[in-house]
């Protein structure tokens, strides 16, 4: 969930983002906008580990469909390009019914979705230099002709405030739906290792 820092030498964490050194000198200090950040950014509902084999509507995977959503998280999180926050929202349906569930915390409006994301950026996104999106272990099934679910381990290495390296990781599984041609996260679960 989002959550607001203040300067100390703990590390924020954030949804999307496992814990970061001191060299981020922010410590958390409870918010609404926690429930997106910390325990539950990037999104959702952790629906599957599935990656089975069958037929469209059945877990279906599908390697083009793969390659969408992929692409579709990777330029948002792209940290080279201006836009970085708005790209990241708009992975979200701008209303409706949106799930994300964190760090035992659970979100369910885009709003409260944004303000997570604003929060993670002010706080820590915008100072992670060289920061660069990268895919472990990606499983994406067709649910349905307009439905997907794509569960994933992923890393984040960029240069903390202190110039020194850093590393952040998780794991996320997101439900997509299409809206009106685009594919939209409607839930989510982040998770972080311990």
């Amino acid at each position: 969930m989002p959550r607001q820092f203040a300067p100390t030498r703990q590390a924020p964490t954030l949804s999307r983002f496992a814990s970061s050194p001191p060299e981020y000198s922010y410590a958390r200090v409870s918010s609404a906008a926690d429930r997106v950040t910390r325990g539950g950014v990037l999104f959702l509902i952790l629906v599957t580990g599935a990656c089975g084999r069958g037929k469209v509507g059945e877990g279906a995977s599908d390697g083009a469909l793969a390659d969408t959503l992929k692409a579709a998280i990777q330029q948002a999180y792209d940290f080279s390009r201006p836009g970085v926050l708005e790209r990241m929202a708009a992975l979200y349906p701008d209303s409706g019914r949106v799930i994300s569930a964190s760090g035992g915390q659970v979100l369910d409006s885009p709003d409260s979705i944004r303000a997570g994301l604003a929060e993670f950026w002010e706080t820590a996104g915008q100072h992670m230099r060289e920061a660069r999106w990268e895919w472990d272990r990606v499983y994406v099934d067709r649910l349905s002709p307009d439905a997907a679910v794509l569960t994933a381990t992923w890393s984040i290495p960029h240069l903390a405030p202190t110039g020194r390296p850093h590393l952040i990781r998780g794991a996320w599984t997101a439900v997509f739906r299409r809206i009106e041609g685009h594919w939209k996260i409607i839930v989510e679960h982040l998770s972080e290792p311990r």
